[in-house]
């Protein structure tokens, strides 16, 4: 018989209703927080993608806490699969909620001191 696989387990975030303007905008007023989302909506197209993948040039405790920041603030979605983390940005959610908001992160453009080397074309 085959073993039962259980779902990701899905990180606490806020509903839709309970996200809060002054939170989000304190999200994306960091640089760093804005590349992350940046690149998930941009190079990740809103796919799924590990924390590791964003190639944001500082600590990993440092990104930690950006990205848990961005999660309880209702713009990503994170789960955990074995020992990776797996975050996408809530694209309906934050369309429905503020409109036109991503379409700004979207088009900012992300200053090349953010990211790692090997990543800059």
């Amino acid at each position: 018989m085959p073993e039962r696989v259980d779902a990701p387990e899905r990180l606490p975030q806020p509903s839709p209703a309970e996200m809060d303007l002054p939170v989000v905008l304190d999200a994306l007023s960091d640089p760093i927080r804005l590349a992350i989302l940046h690149r998930y909506l941009v190079d990740a197209a809103g796919g799924e993608r590990s924390c590791g993948w964003v190639g944001i040039d500082r600590p990993k405790s440092t990104l930690t806490h950006h990205f848990r920041v961005l999660r309880e603030a209702g713009l990503l979605e994170q789960h955990q699969e074995g020992l990776t983390r797996i975050s996408r940005v809530r694209v309906d959610d934050v369309e429905h909620r503020f409109p036109g908001l991503l379409d700004l992160v979207f088009a900012w453009q992300v200053p090349t001191a953010l990211m790692r080397t090997d990543l800059v074309a």
